[in-house]
């Protein structure tokens, strides 16, 4: 199964579901039914992932097996480069009267940057980290000054508020995925993906018309509808952060190789910022004018 997350969508983690593309030679599931078919381990030829006989996964993590410790160190990096990139542009490019133009420009170069990092992340075969940091410092600065001029002329206090709003959502769908309330399987994964397509070949078109008619283009970002679709936003990037668990759990297992961890924590970030931006643009439209 591939995931929606781009970061996923050709190498990630596979498991009982097929995550990712991995060619994955069924095998029969020992003392059960003998018609049920199990994929095999898609590490199975890594050096490091010592093999238990039995289950086919490695019993601890050894040498270069990614870990948990592994995601959570390298998605705190990428995450604290965000921060940092935004916290450096809310101070440096004041958003007055008279440097709001220079210190926009500045915002959306750096937004282009993170663009043009994050497709080729995405579209290399093994994760490169100095694209990975270099995404998130660069969407760090679009955000700092986004999250200024949202701050200052259209609802002050927006910025803790969509905060503590990304952190609820990420929260709520780690306790809903380890209890079972959230069950990533094909039908889930086809229904994300169709539904992220749709959401973001909509959001283009609104910006095109935007663009070229000027005004809110075709009202999805705005008003009654632009509430509508941030929520739906928030809950597609609720949908991508199961998956985004459900990849590093099954990469964990197998024991993926430890660069591995990169991708998982790319990923997250990917997915955290969408979180922020929607939760933001929420609040902006309720509180602003």
């Amino acid at each position: 199964m591939r995931s929606s997350n781009p970061v996923f969508s050709r190498r990630g983690f596979s498991r009982d579901t097929g995550y990712a593309g991995f060619n994955t030679a069924q095998q029969p599931q020992a003392g059960g039914n003998p018609y049920a078919q199990a994929p095999a381990n898609p590490y199975a030829t890594n050096p490091y992932a010592q093999q238990d006989t039995q289950f086919g996964a490695p019993p601890a993590a050894a040498g270069n097996v990614m870990t948990m410790d592994d995601v959570v160190t390298r998605t705190a990096i990428s995450l604290g480069l965000v921060v940092v990139g935004a916290v450096l542009a809310w101070v440096m490019l004041p958003v007055d009267a008279d440097n709001i133009r220079k210190s926009m420009g500045v915002a959306v170069a750096a937004g282009l940057v993170s663009l043009v990092l994050g497709l080729i992340q995405a579209f290399k075969r093994k994760p490169v980290p100095a694209l990975i940091l270099g995404y998130a410092a660069t969407q760090g600065v679009a955000l700092g000054v986004i999250s200024s001029i949202i701050s200052t002329y259209v609802a002050a206090g927006a910025v803790p508020q969509a905060v503590l709003g990304t952190m609820a959502v990420f929260g709520g769908v780690l306790i809903a995925y380890r209890t079972g309330l959230i069950r990533v399987n094909r039908r889930f994964q086809g229904f994300v993906a169709a539904a992220a397509i749709g959401f973001v070949l909509l959001m283009i078109t609104n910006s095109l018309f935007a663009v070229f008619g000027g005004g809110d283009g075709l009202g999805f970002r705005s008003g009654g509808l632009g509430i509508l679709f941030g929520i739906i936003g928030v809950i597609l990037g609720a949908c991508f952060l199961a998956l985004d668990f459900k990849q590093v759990e099954d990469g964990i297992a197998y024991g993926a190789p430890r660069e591995e961890s990169w991708l998982a924590a790319f990923g997250l970030t990917l997915t955290l910022v969408w979180i922020y931006r929607e939760m933001l643009n929420i609040i902006a439209i309720i509180q602003g004018d």
